[in-house]
């Protein structure tokens, strides 16, 4: 929905633009030429308006922030230009006076060049600097937001369809701006018109998600729209270059994507790891009171879960089944899918 209001405010700047244009043309060409010769001022304007337009369309994905890094690129390259064109121009001078007759002509075409080529690099080596270029060249500015406590954080389709996301969020325990990239948000409108019922459900869920985030007052959601250079392409690799460029951390529940970031120097926060931490260990020998709701693998054997979904199997209890018995840990073992944990009835462990 944001992104259709903002191509129609697009839109509507470009119809006004190419009206302004139009009567700008018909007014200039009625009073140089009269009034039979508006058509012409008309047709002009139109080609004027038609010719910045494409520009603009051209340079869609050139945002703001790019536009200044851009500016403050100029003002250095020109400003260096300067300086050269000062010792260059007299060098020249004092070597070609009465040599050549357009000297001033010369002149006026070095100092063009030195504007027009400096300006230019200047303008494209801050397009391809980061934030901590400009922080090394003007040491007491940083170009980032103070309005939250800590880094921002990146936000991926994976933790954003996760039910957990809002609930942590709304802890405190983490800090920071939440940043959405354009082409993450895009992703979630593709999954909730997807004719895939589980994907249709994730991009639901995803948006719901955002939806409650934004009418919190505690969060501050903002959707970037930086792009990556165009040899990047895969989704990963465009969401570790929006961590570069905007110093943010990611926030993902996507476990390979987080060992990536971090192996590429950028800040990565997996909530499953949350997850993890925060699950009791049961050691052996531990006394648990626990209910058991279903059959194991084996006839004889029970299965109950923890508060926290921790699944533990009870050996000699199938007819203990929805019942809540005190059990005893006999041994753990570690898997890929996480740990299992046998026990045994209080009583018969006793027994042996």
């Amino acid at each position: 929905m944001e992104r259709l209001k903002g191509i129609r405010s697009v839109n509507i700047a470009r119809l006004l633009y190419l009206l302004i244009c139009e009567l700008a043309g018909a007014a200039m060409a009625n009073h140089i030429a009269g009034s039979d010769k508006i058509w012409i001022g008309v047709i002009g304007g139109l080609v004027l308006a038609m010719f910045f337009i494409l520009v603009e369309s051209l340079t869609k994905k050139f945002t703001l922030r790019g536009f200044s890094n851009a500016t403050v690129g100029l003002l250095i390259g020109v400003f260096c230009a300067w300086l050269l064109s000062r010792g260059l121009v007299k060098l020249i001078e004092a070597t070609l006076l009465g040599k050549i007759d357009q000297l001033e002509s010369v002149t006026l075409i070095i100092n063009a060049s030195l504007y027009a080529s400096l300006g230019f690099l200047g303008s494209v080596l801050a397009l391809r600097s980061g934030r901590d270029d400009f922080s090394l060249l003007i040491p007491y500015i940083r170009f980032h937001q103070e309005s939250a406590p800590g880094p921002p954080l990146l936000l991926d389709v994976d933790i954003i369809t996760d039910s957990r996301l809002y609930k942590i969020l709304n802890t405190g325990f983490i800090d920071g701006n939440l940043i959405i990239p354009r082409f993450v948000f895009e992703d979630l409108h593709i999954m909730a018109n997807s004719k895939n019922p589980s994907k249709q459900a994730r991009g639901e869920r995803g948006l719901q998600v955002l939806e409650r985030l934004q009418s919190n007052s505690k969060f501050q959601i903002s959707i970037q729209d930086s792009e990556a250079d165009e040899e990047v392409d895969s989704t990963d690799a465009r969401l570790m270059f929006i961590c570069r460029l905007l110093g943010a951390k990611l926030l993902t529940a996507d476990e390979a994507l987080a060992k990536t970031a971090r192996l590429q120097g950028v800040k990565a926060l997996n909530i499953n790891d949350l997850n993890h931490a925060l699950k009791p260990k049961i050691a052996v020998g531990e006394r648990i009171r626990l209910p058991l709701v279903r059959t194991g693998k084996d006839d004889n054997q029970a299965v109950g879960y923890m508060p926290d979904g921790s699944m533990i199997v009870v050996n000699n209890a199938s007819n203990k089944i929805n019942t809540t018995q005190d059990v005893t840990v006999i041994s753990t073992l570690e898997t890929d899918a996480g740990t299992m944990v046998f026990a045994e009835l209080l009583g018969s462990e006793s027994e042996v």
